[in-house]
């Protein structure tokens, strides 16, 4: 990929892009709602990830046109000693620019923030209805070395 991708925190005129991103696979149709103007939940949303220390909203910015996006969470745990985790999650990039180095240098960013943070560990989960990602994510040395489950509440 072009050196020119940068990645940034994200702003709040980002907002509808990111949705974008996020709502243009066949799994984000089913839970996205791409609007003009987005539901007021969004905005929600947006604004206490913003206001929260321990979480950021990446985007890979390639000739200012938003290509990516990521979400990082820091949790500090009381296993491994007191030790914080990085959880990274709804990761994106744009579906014409897949396969060109976009998402290894946003996760490759993810990872770097992690260790200035002083993360041990940095986890992850995929959708097991999209095989490509999970190969993604381990050649860029992701294992799975737990089973993970979740319970939808609404």
């Amino acid at each position: 990929m072009n050196t020119q991708l940068k990645c940034k925190k994200a702003e709040i005129q980002d907002l509808h892009k990111i949705i974008e991103l996020l709502a243009d696979d066949e799994l984000g149709r089913k839970r996205e709602r791409l609007e003009d103007p987005l539901p007021e939940s969004y905005i929600k949303a947006f604004n206490a990830i913003q206001g929260d220390p321990n979480n950021e909203l990446i985007l890979a910015v390639l000739a200012e046109e938003i290509v990516g996006v990521l979400q990082i969470t820091f949790t500090p745990y009381l296993t491994y000693q007191g030790g914080w985790r990085a959880t990274i999650e709804g990761v994106r990039t744009n579906k014409f620019l897949r396969g060109k180095g976009i998402g290894t240098q946003m996760i490759e960013w993810a990872i770097h923030l992690a260790k200035e943070r002083g993360a041990h560990v940095v986890q992850l989960t995929t959708d097991k209805q999209r095989p490509e990602a999970l190969e993604f994510y381990k050649r860029l040395g992701f294992r799975a070395s737990h089973e993970g489950l979740k319970l939808h509440l609404g």
